[in-house]
């Protein structure tokens, strides 16, 4: 048995891209299920930035194929402005400006952290008390609002999913066994982010799934992924579906005691040269 792999790319709004991957004719409002036919997921982006609209949400899940996943990228203003404290105001208007439209499409929710933000323990298990772990959990606390969301909000769920969460860290003091022993207590996915050494790359399985962000192993958000590298991404990520916990130069812990097969989510965010849609096909190849 394994889990489900899924691949794509972080955001598919990119200039660049259009000629590499989109063609040139193709339309911009058509770009979404062009990148849809061809992988498996897509982060939403624009969920960082600002709030969005359930309509938003509502236009994407209906442009992309029924088993399609959008990973939902948190609100900077929880992560680097309020910096996980005192943000349940901000959580209610995150989860009510319309993720819960995406219905069954809704995959993991990445909470993105600041270089500047240090390991503290009491700070993230308190932001991870507040995390709804559950679509019906997320429509209580969107109904929480307060004015901004006023005649805009969604605070309802068509059925009651479980949510996942992951965090991607950034700041070197994550690189020790009490963060990963405190995410799997909490059941928070530790992004494994290959960032050209810029952020810590970490492998450990923290979560009964796996979250990938690949932003590019030699240049940051620029390059591409050659065959051997994609090979060993692969290998990775089949190992994580089948449930195996391999040791390696980016493990700092003891692998978790079970053997359960694993849903994998992996993003290319090597955006700047249209490299990301190009490797998350061909990944995509070599998984099963």
């Amino acid at each position: 048995m394994t889990g489900r792999v899924r691949v794509g790319t972080s955001g598919w709004v990119y200039a660049p891209w259009r000629g590499p991957f989109y063609p040139q004719e193709l339309k911009r409002a058509e770009e979404l299920g062009f990148l849809a036919e061809r992988m498996s997921s897509v982060e939403i982006n624009g969920s960082f930035y600002s709030l969005q609209h359930p309509e938003s949400y509502r236009r994407w899940a209906e442009q992309t194929p029924d088993d399609f996943v959008f990973a939902v990228k948190g609100s900077r203003y929880i992560t680097h402005m309020k910096r996980l404290r005192d943000a349940e105001t901000a959580l209610a208007n995150f989860f009510a400006a319309g993720v819960l439209a995406l219905g069954g499409k809704l995959g993991p929710l990445l909470w993105q952290l600041p270089p500047s933000l240090s390991y503290e323990p009491e700070r993230l298990a308190a932001f991870f008390s507040r995390l709804p772990r559950s679509s019906a959990q997320a429509a209580d606390l969107a109904a929480r609002h307060d004015e901004r969301l006023a005649g805009r909000a969604l605070t309802e769920t068509d059925a009651d999913r479980p949510l996942r969460h992951a965090l991607e860290v950034r700041h070197p003091s994550f690189a020790r066994p009490e963060a990963v022993e405190l995410l799997r207590e909490h059941g928070i996915g530790l992004v494994v982010a290959d960032a050209a050494r810029d952020w810590p790359h970490l492998e450990d399985v923290t979560a009964d799934f796996v979250y990938v962000r690949l932003h590019g192993s030699q240049e940051l958000y620029a390059s591409g992924y050659d065959a051997a590298e994609l090979d060993r991404w692969a290998g990775l990520i089949t190992g994580w579906s089948r449930g195996d916990h391999p040791r390696t130069e980016h493990t700092i812990t003891a692998p978790p005691n079970d053997h359960e097969p694993r849903d994998v989510y992996a993003y290319f965010d090597n955006d700047i040269k249209a490299h990301a849609p190009h490797d998350a096909i061909s990944l995509t190849t070599r998984c099963p």
